[in-house]
């Protein structure tokens, strides 16, 4: 299994790395796509020429962003449609008014390092809006994407999974003490294994799934920090760039791995891989700064249990039935 390398490097954009790419015809939707990396994701997706919807918590914003996408690209607007990853029944309803083919799916919004909460149904925030979220919105459409033939999911996952596997016995911090970074950990990690087995599972039906790391980007999804503790990162984001050993991106380098793994010919086909700087990152004991994947986040066991666990506190949520660890 040769490693997957391209031409781009952290510092290209996503409009540079679709740049010849034809998506007239194609469909795609980008979660979060009204802030941050989600914006440049989908503006580069309309530009060439994919049918965009911005699924948004905020349809307002999202119009403000559809409106500006259509005057950069000269394309149509994206559709904008609600979707509040937190609560199931919105996503749900979200599901049922698509109808079609889906071609591209850019699991792209998330919440970080929030306090300790739930989402409607009951789930850590974390977990519940990173994960089981998504895991519900992508196997919601899975008939659509099938119908795609050749139809990709984006899981925008983060170094953060290095602080955290997914703990199985525990997953809502009902017996642990819980900490913002080892919900968000968990929530990252299963992210990656989500690709890992949907993978597994759907790439007889045409579909892959790839999981990726955007880099350092200041977006909103910093928004729960202290200000104590954001400006000891830009203090120490400052140094490291000043050694040469990192940088932050604009949010337009930052959307070039999602639109790499959504447009690329050279992961036709491949799935259930871990990518960063548009090229899939090296496999570590031990992630290197931002670089790098852990091995607990590749698992295979992990990731097939992971999706049991999913389906059956859905399954849980959606009867009204207490929701605990599966």
């Amino acid at each position: 299994m040769s490693k997957i390398t391209s031409e781009f490097t952290d510092r290209s954009t996503a409009l540079e790395v679709i740049d010849g790419i034809d998506l007239t015809g194609r469909r795609a939707i980008v979660t979060g796509g009204a802030s941050g990396i989600g914006v440049e994701t989908a503006r580069a997706l309309a530009h060439a020429g994919a049918e965009v919807t911005l699924a948004v918590r905020d349809t307002a914003a999202g119009d403000r962003v559809a409106a500006d996408i259509a005057r950069s690209t000269g394309r149509p607007a994206p559709h904008v449609a609600p979707l509040d990853l937190a609560d199931l029944d919105s996503v749900d309803a979200f599901v049922a008014t698509w109808t079609g083919p889906l071609h591209i799916l850019v699991n792209n919004a998330g919440v970080m390092d929030t306090p300790f909460g739930h989402t409607k149904q009951g789930f850590e925030l974390q977990f519940g809006t990173n994960h089981l979220g998504h895991f519900a919105l992508a196997t919601g459409l899975h008939s659509a994407l099938a119908a795609a033939g050749d139809a990709r999911i984006v899981s925008v996952a983060s170094s953060g999974h290095a602080n955290s596997p997914v703990v199985f016995d525990d997953l809502f911090f009902e017996r642990r003490e819980y900490t913002p970074g080892l919900g968000y950990g968990q929530s990252k990690t299963a992210n990656v294994l989500f690709a890992v087995e949907a993978t597994r599972r759907w790439a007889a039906d045409g579909i892959t799934a790839n999981a990726l790391m955007p880099g350092g980007i200041w977006t909103p999804l910093q928004r729960h920090w202290s200000a104590e503790k954001r400006a000891a990162a830009e203090a120490q984001s400052a140094a490291a760039e000043a050694s040469g050993a990192f940088r932050m991106k604009s949010t337009e380098e930052g959307a070039a791995t999602s639109v790499f793994l959504a447009t690329s010919p050279l992961v036709e086909g491949i799935g259930g891989r871990y990518f960063e700087d548009a090229g899939e990152a090296d496999v570590v004991e031990q992630v290197q700064g931002i670089r790098g994947v852990m091995p607990h986040a590749l698992d295979p066991t992990a990731a097939e249990r992971l999706w049991t666990v999913s389906e059956e506190l859905l399954r849980r949520a959606r009867a009204g039935e207490p929701v605990t660890a599966a």
